[in-house]
């Protein structure tokens, strides 16, 4: 029986890990491809590059949400943190291609930097980058929804930025205003589902 078990689990294991590396695959994939395709449209680097850390920045806002809604989803349930870890991992990688455009705009676009505002940005860095393999160890709650609010907020204070247009180089949108009302309507919903399940 404790075989059977035990190959269950490793199977299990090895589908997810299957997956992973699928999902990874592909999303570093499409960001060369961004990456590609602005260098093929574009003449200035400085501009290629400004781009790839446009859209790729854009892509990780969304597998935040995605990570944050299997998190409520799979914690409220008592589930496994399984496609949070997947997502994690795929939101890890993919954040650090994104840092590396995001470096190369600034040095390349002589963009000035202030210390103050940047720390909080870091932080946020290194959690997405350290979480993910911590993730699974973690029992409270609290810490959890530390490392989903604390990451939404620099985000949400990143796109309330670009709108009062702090940052040189990058005008306001409304793929801005829209993060923004994501970011609130998932802060909000929640606490909704586990004060629910709290309840039931």
């Amino acid at each position: 029986m404790k075989v059977v078990i035990s190959k269950m689990i490793n199977s299990l294991y090895l589908g997810m890990a299957n997956r992973l590396n699928q999902f990874i695959f592909t999303g570093v994939f499409i960001e060369l491809i961004l990456f590609v395709s602005f260098f093929y449209f574009n003449d200035a680097i400085e501009d290629v590059f400004r781009l790839s850390a446009r859209y790729t920045g854009r892509i990780s806002f969304g597998l935040y949400l995605l990570m944050f809604y299997h998190f409520i989803n799979e914690r409220s349930k008592g589930k496994t943190l399984q496609k949070t870890y997947l997502w994690g991992m795929v939101f890890c990688v993919l954040h650090i291609i994104h840092f590396a455009y995001l470096s190369a705009a600034v040095y390349l676009n002589d963009l000035p930097i202030v210390p103050h505002k940047i720390a909080g940005g870091f932080l946020a860095y290194l959690a997405i980058v350290i979480y993910p393999f911590y993730m699974m160890k973690i029992n409270r709650l609290r810490i959890h929804l530390i490392y989903f609010y604390y990451v939404g907020f620099v985000m949400a204070m990143t796109f309330l930025a670009r709108i009062r247009g702090e940052f040189e180089g990058a005008p306001q949108s409304d793929f801005h205003y829209f993060g923004v009302f994501l970011i609130a309507c998932f802060f909000l919903y929640c606490p909704y589902v586990f004060f629910k399940t709290k309840k039931t």
